[in-house]
């Protein structure tokens, strides 16, 4: 006899899952890092760079004009967004550069690197140096104590429009003075002119004759570069030619120089220069330099 089969029992649903959403967390604060700030520099007082007067304008975010545009009274600043901060003067607080702009009214774009220290809670003004009329301007940074600047600036055939010379550049900062202490640039091929000092090493005490070694990227003209010694005011102290040994022109070279410091005062701090100029013109190609101490 045929029997209906017992259907089985219905599987249960589960039960409904509940979600449990996770704990929110609040953000983590972002540090308030003392000292000198990028909005401190975008409102401080700058000192005009372009002009034969000393005369101070305040920034408000960023900005300062007067006058019109057309009229002979027009000046116009502005802060890039290029702003870097460190140490410049070991003195334990970090200082400020900034990339400013000044314009009077004409083409000419005239830029300066400017730097401010921190006081009171607010950005002085201190020291600037110009740059050029409109350089491109790839990276600003503080390393190593000192300024570091990538830009394109104009060659001696340039358009003022349009700048075509790859160069980096680093300032000392030395009480209100902003001191090069290394400048190279590249070929129009794009191979870099540098040139490097490899002893003797920077604060080293010295005294009497000195043997200075180093390397150049590119051969300079007839092999041959120029050394300067300075104090730190600037003032020349001596100079004289350095060759170059390289096994072909325009190869790869080193140099090695015998400079005589004994006739510098004890105590004196010197900075040693090694520069490549450009024999049509006097421009520099490539530079480096050394401070030391005699002894």
């Amino acid at each position: 006899m045929f029997q209906t089969p017992t259907p089985d029992p219905p599987t249960p649903l589960p039960a409904t899952a509940t979600l449990v959403l996770p704990t929110p967390v609040a953000p983590t604060p972002l540090p308030d890092i003392p000292g000198i700030s990028p909005l401190q520099v975008r409102n401080s007082e700058y000192q005009l760079g372009f002009l034969n007067q000393i005369r101070t304008v305040q920034l408000t975010d960023s900005q300062y004009q007067e006058g019109a545009p057309a009229g002979t009274d027009y000046i116009s600043v502005s802060v890039t967004d290029f702003i870097a901060r460190g140490d410049l003067n070991a003195d334990g607080e970090d200082e400020a550069v900034a990339i400013v702009a000044e314009n009077y009214g004409g083409s000419g774009t005239f830029v300066f690197a400017a730097v401010y220290e921190y006081q009171n809670d607010e950005a002085v003004f201190l020291t600037s140096i110009f740059l050029d009329d409109r350089p491109l301007i790839n990276h600003l940074a503080v390393e190593d104590g000192e300024i570091f600047i990538d830009a394109v600036v104009h060659d001696r055939d340039d358009p003022m429009c349009c700048p075509t010379l790859a160069t980096t550049r680093r300032y000392l900062l030395n009480g209100v003075n902003l001191i090069l202490t290394n400048y190279s640039t590249e070929t129009p091929a794009g191979e870099p002119r540098a040139i490097t000092i490899q002893a003797p090493v920077e604060g080293a005490q010295v005294s009497g004759i000195i043997r200075l070694l180093g390397n150049i990227t590119i051969a300079p003209f007839e092999n041959n570069l120029v050394y300067r010694v300075y104090d730190l005011g600037g003032v020349e102290l001596s100079a004289g030619p350095v060759t170059v040994e390289a096994v072909d022109l325009g190869a790869p070279g080193t140099f090695e120089k015998a400079i005589d410091l004994g006739n510098i005062i004890t105590n004196t701090t010197v900075r040693i220069q090694i520069e490549d100029r450009n024999a049509a013109d006097g421009s520099l190609f490539a530079m480096d330099s050394v401070i030391l101490q005699i002894r």
